[in-house]
């Protein structure tokens, strides 16, 4: 922070310092404009994902209702599992104004039975994948999830920030900058004084 002693250098360091100050809201205001934009973006895709999500889970329970009437519980938990398990999700990382987005895709094709069922069936077969595909649109979901998280939060703090820039820092160096120029056209008005008194 500069001095505030009234001389001219004092002025002009702090005319630099309001700029910067100027530029940095500048650019903090536009951030938070770009962030808002992406997060509405990523809003409507989030609502895309869980309506597209709300109908895998909905054909999901289609499916197991199905798959329980035709081999009733019991057995159908004894059904054999895939092998090999699905693989982890894949996942992309990126970044948007250096906040880390994630997307995340998970291989919904089901593996080969680890041995033959001793009732085979269609319902339990779709069953099976209709689990698998609601496993791909919930790890999709909690990733958009997340990232509006990240992304909200590094709004609030750039809105911190620039609200710290524009509603108290700005309007304080400007008021110091204020009082500065008011002692400086104080001192040139005596200074004039004296010079009109002397050359009388």
């Amino acid at each position: 922070m500069v001095e505030d002693s009234p001389t001219r250098s004092t002025a002009l360091a702090l005319a630099d310092e309001r700029s910067v100050m100027r530029q940095g809201y500048e650019f903090l205001d536009e951030k938070r404009m770009l962030l808002a934009a992406e997060i509405l973006r990523r809003l409507r895709l989030y609502d895309e994902q869980e309506k597209a999500f709300l109908a895998a889970l909905r054909a999901a329970r289609e499916a197991l209702e199905q798959a329980v009437g035709r081999h009733g519980q019991e057995n159908l938990e004894v059904y054999p599992p895939n092998e090999p398990e699905p693989p982890p999700p894949d996942r992309q990382r990126s970044l948007f104004l250096g906040v880390p987005l994630i997307a995340l895709t998970v291989n919904a094709e089901p593996g080969a039975a680890a041995f033959p069922p001793l009732d085979p069936s269609s319902e339990a077969d779709r069953c099976r994948s209709a689990f698998l595909d609601l496993l791909a649109h919930l790890a999709s979901l909690a990733a958009q999830s997340g990232n509006l998280a990240r992304l909200a939060a590094e709004y609030r703090r750039t809105e911190k920030r620039a609200r710290a820039l524009e509603n108290v820092l700005l309007p304080e160096i400007q008021q110091r900058l204020k009082r500065i120029n008011e002692h400086l056209e104080t001192f040139d008005q005596e200074e004039a004084v004296r010079a009109r008194l002397a050359a009388r």
